[in-house]
């Protein structure tokens, strides 16, 4: 039997899964890592802990299933989008690596929409905020300017990792994507965005096609993975991407609802023409030729593990999960929105900040941990109807991560969309990605869809219910009022979190 492997870089752990030529996944390994937050806002974290998290699990994956590294062809990746990783002329890290969701960047988006205007938008596809890439270029250039002079290009969280395990400088499309520095319908970078905010379009990296074949293990790296130097290593995509792929979005009318610690409704494209007047982000797929359109919850799962974590710190998710069932749809007239760290789709807004609204004493953990769920799913639910206003087609969709391990959950999805909710039987998210990518760049099938119609099985699916649905429909009219209502009094709030770590 032979094998591949994806590697999953998240924000919290390094996912490694070795997968087989009918889809098994044969074994698994996780490592995690710290998130470092020197201060509110910031979300830093060092390389040096994904690579050697890496070599772990990939070792462990080895020796627990006692496949030989012979025996596995190819090695793909997927990782956690936007982050910057700066680079000096000897290819050593300048600083720890700024995360997706760091939002010290505000004056630096405004600063590049009063450069490009609607150019911006034109080219990129995407608005300025604050988890992009390159208003974390423009803040390191002008607070940290002796350290920015140092830089001779930049890499993505993934792509370096890749280029640590082979020595090899590139980044692929759907990672650059989300760069902001991208001309996303041309597939190169953009020198008009280059020039206009002052960035040497020579710290752009090479570009390559997520299916392409990119270096090879060094001998050393190898050695410490546990894996033969022949392995086979491909370039991989963005986490979203990898995620779309492990979910089989790819063609019209498929859409994926993935609940991790963000939160993301991606629809797929298939020649990235629609106009979304910027609500929606539009990125390159890991799909050849492709797109996807995708809206963002920043703090989705990160929702609940705050309620947990704050409320219930000795209960496990299963038990606080688990007491939901007896709580029906609307928590007792009590809802939350899922602003914790700001938001992201459809209100761009770094300093909103997460209500419950309508708490009373007779409310206990279950209703809160309900109220949670559906806020999240809520604002999932706003980008939902701003691709069905588009008019894209919703057929169904895929529920996976967080969101697809609990049923009382999944119903909610499919109440609160309106849709069937299709829950995988083997549901391995971008890790799985990874590995169909590495599939078909070893030859194994023609295309990502051969692929697919292989290694992915529906296990359910969840129908509306026609009492929630109009019950939920009721609370999401509520729901799309409380931004609005609250957003001047979190403005007013901002000088006071300054003590907040």
């Amino acid at each position: 039997m032979r094998y591949v492997i994806g590697v999953d870089l998240g924000t919290s752990s390094v996912k490694t899964l070795l997968v087989d030529q009918e889809g098994h996944v044969a074994a698994e390994a996780t490592e995690s890592y710290p998130l470092l937050q020197p201060q509110s806002g910031y979300s830093e974290q060092e390389p040096e802990h994904w690579v050697t998290g890496t070599y772990t699990a990939l070792r462990r994956l080895m020796e627990e299933s006692g496949v030989a590294a012979e025996a596995v062809e190819g090695l793909s990746f997927s990782g956690q989008m936007h982050g910057l990783v700066l680079l000096d002329a000897k290819h050593q890290v300048l600083r720890n690596a700024i995360l997706w969701n760091d939002t010290r960047t505000t004056a630096q988006c405004r600063e590049i929409e009063a450069a490009l205007g609607d150019e911006l938008l034109a080219i990129a596809k995407n608005r300025a905020l604050e988890g992009f890439t390159l208003p974390k270029l423009l803040w390191v250039k002008q607070h940290e300017p002796e350290l920015f002079k140092q830089a001779a290009t930049f890499l993505l969280p993934k792509d370096y990792l890749r280029f640590r395990l082979t020595g090899e400088l590139a980044l692929d499309l759907s990672d650059a994507a989300g760069t902001l520095l991208l001309d996303v319908a041309s597939k190169r970078w953009s020198e008009r965005i280059c020039a206009a905010v002052g960035i040497d379009p020579r710290l752009c990296p090479p570009l390559v096609a997520p299916t392409a074949e990119s270096g090879a293990l060094l001998p050393d790296a190898a050695e410490q993975a546990g894996l033969s130097p022949r392995t086979r290593v491909f370039a991989g995509g963005a986490d979203n991407a990898c995620g779309a792929i492990g979910a089989g979005i790819l063609s019209a009318g498929e859409t994926l609802v993935s609940i991790g610690t963000s939160g993301v409704v991606l629809a797929y494209e298939p020649d990235g023409t629609a106009d979304y007047r910027g609500q929606l982000h539009l990125f390159n797929h890991g799909k050849p030729d492709a797109y996807y359109a995708m809206g963002v919850t920043l703090a989705a799962g990160y929702s609940l593990q705050w309620l947990k974590e704050t409320l219930a710190p000795d209960t496990s998710f299963e038990e606080l999960l688990a007491a939901i069932k007896d709580v029906p749809p609307g928590s007792g007239g009590l809802l939350f929105t899922p602003y914790l760290v700001g938001e992201r789709t459809p209100h761009a807004d770094a300093s909103i900040r997460a209500s419950f609204i309508g708490l009373d004493a007779a409310h206990g953990l279950s209703h809160m941990t309900r109220a949670v769920l559906e806020g999240i799913t809520f604002s999932l639910r706003q980008s939902v109807d701003i691709l069905r206003q588009a008019g894209n087609r919703i057929d169904r969709m895929v529920s996976i991560g967080g969101g697809a391990k609990n049923e009382t959950w999944l119903q909610m999805q499919a109440d609160i969309f309106g849709t069937d909710i299709v829950k995988l039987s083997s549901e391995q998210g971008p890790g799985m990605g990874a590995a169909m990518l590495a599939a078909v760049g070893c030859g194994w099938f023609e295309n990502l869809e051969a692929c697919a119609e292989m290694f992915l099985k529906r296990s359910a699916v969840y129908h509306p219910n026609e009492t929630a649905v109009r019950t939920y429909e009721s609370l999401y009219k509520v729901y799309g009022r409380i931004y609005e209502q609250t957003r001047e009094m979190n403005e007013a709030l901002v000088e006071f979190r300054s003590g907040l770590t």
